[in-house]
């Protein structure tokens, strides 16, 4: 049994905990615990907006949720040591929605979890100009299975991985971060929803950073919905039970945090909070690599090696989208995010033809094991993107026929009243 090493209670704040985590990144958050290289390690949980939203059939708390308290990470897990120029070395070796014996359904993670749309003027998503309201779905999990009151007629086998983990970054990269995103806000000041999202002072929670330390974090610290150098906020879906990663160290320790975790999550994350979003564990083996970020010239972002525990479908139907937006039929040179987002769109109007809604189709394509991909980028002016949707999700045959699609009423979404 690995060690807890890091203890949630869920049904309590991140705040309130005995021993609060973070959700800013800085250097000088406190470390919560220390381990050393060669360690077993557990890491527990909460679900990254601090249980906001509830498994009811309203989705005016994923309109109203406050984004200011994301995400809620465990850690800093410190690490025997670390020295900037290190590689930390980390094993998924097992991880999973809440373990702990409360009473069911009081938060995420507990036998269930949650997929929403973001509204437009609250985070958005990728396709927030299409969908700029709030909508919810709701997950029941039995072992690895996943099924939704929401989208009847889909059943699936979840890819459990945490959507963000990574190192503290140093004070001259918190700066570099702080610098470029203010400048990229600064092109489009205005902009719903904005282009990127600076520090914060309000909601601030700096582990167990009191006086000054706790002003400064509030003050300059970065705001988690990113990836970055220090890895963050990958939402890769395949960083799953057997992946190694290899991290850049940038501070002593190293200071590991994370959370986020998703029961399962296609390609892209389409909808902002597009994996099915949970509390649990995480399992981690810990070792060290001295030097490695030279030796490997790892010096930007964190390398991962995927596990191999996904499920295995055998046949899709695939959407295809090119860099061209369908209502202005304006060009974009080789756009691979125009492409992907009309693979995307053409997915949701073929879905809609078995009798789901937008929104439903929408939510589906966010959570599900989908895979995105990258088709071309060489034959100007147009870059292909491809969108593989798994037959065996679907309790009916979706693919195309002379009969025509299989059209029945599949209810409804959780929508804002």
């Amino acid at each position: 049994m690995p060690d807890v090493v890091f203890s949630v209670d869920q049904s309590k704040s991140m705040r309130d905990q005995a021993v609060p985590g973070h959700n800013r990144w800085h250097p000088d958050v406190p470390t919560a615990v220390m381990v050393r290289p060669g360690q077993m390690i557990r890491v527990e949980c909460r679900e990254w907006t601090d249980a906001q939203i509830g498994n009811n059939d309203s989705a005016n708390d994923v309109r109203d949720v406050d984004l200011t308290r994301a995400h809620m990470l465990s850690g800093p897990i410190g690490v025997e040591g670390a020295e900037p120029g290190d590689l930390l070395v980390v094993d998924i070796l097992d991880l999973g929605p809440v373990q702990a014996p409360q009473e069911y359904g009081d938060a995420p993670g507990q036998g269930w979890g949650y997929t929403g749309i973001f509204a437009k003027a609250n985070g958005g998503g990728f396709l927030t100009d299409y969908f700029p309201d709030a909508y919810k779905a709701i997950w029941d999990f039995s072992g690895q299975v996943a099924t939704s009151r929401h989208l009847p007629g889909i059943r699936y086998t979840g890819i459990t991985h945490p959507g963000l983990f990574g190192t503290a970054p140093s004070a001259d990269l918190l700066a570099r971060w702080n610098q470029r995103e203010r400048a990229l806000i600064a092109t489009d000041p205005d902009r719903v929803p904005p282009l990127a999202l600076p520090p914060l002072e309000q909601s601030s929670l700096g582990g167990t950073a009191t006086g000054s330390v706790a002003e400064a974090i509030a003050r300059d610290g970065a705001r988690t919905v990113p990836a970055r150098e220090n890895g963050g906020n990958h939402d890769i879906k395949n960083f799953t039970r057997g992946s190694r990663v290899f991290y850049p160290v940038h501070v002593p320790e190293a200071k590991l945090s994370g959370g986020d975790l998703h029961f399962s999550q296609g390609d892209g994350e389409i909808t902002f909070c597009g994996a099915i979003e949970m509390g649990g564990f995480i399992d981690f083996h810990i070792d060290l690599i001295k030097g490695g970020m030279e030796t490997y010239g790892i010096t930007t972002n964190p390398v991962f090696m995927p596990g191999n525990v996904e499920p295995r479908y055998s046949e899709f139907v695939t959407f295809i989208g090119v860099s061209v937006d369908r209502e202005t039929d304006e060009n974009y040179y080789m756009d691979a995010t125009v492409a992907y987002r009309r693979a995307c769109l053409n997915a949701v109007e073929y879905l809609k033809k078995f009798g789901y809604s937008g929104e439903q189709a929408y939510l589906l394509l966010g959570s599900a094991p989908i895979e995105g991909r990258v088709s071309g980028i060489v034959d100007i002016p147009n870059a292909c993107c491809s969108l593989y949707l798994p037959t065996a999700i679907f309790d009916f045959d979706i693919k195309p026929s002379a009969a025509g699609p299989t059209k029945a009423d599949r209810g409804q979404c959780a929508v804002t009243s």
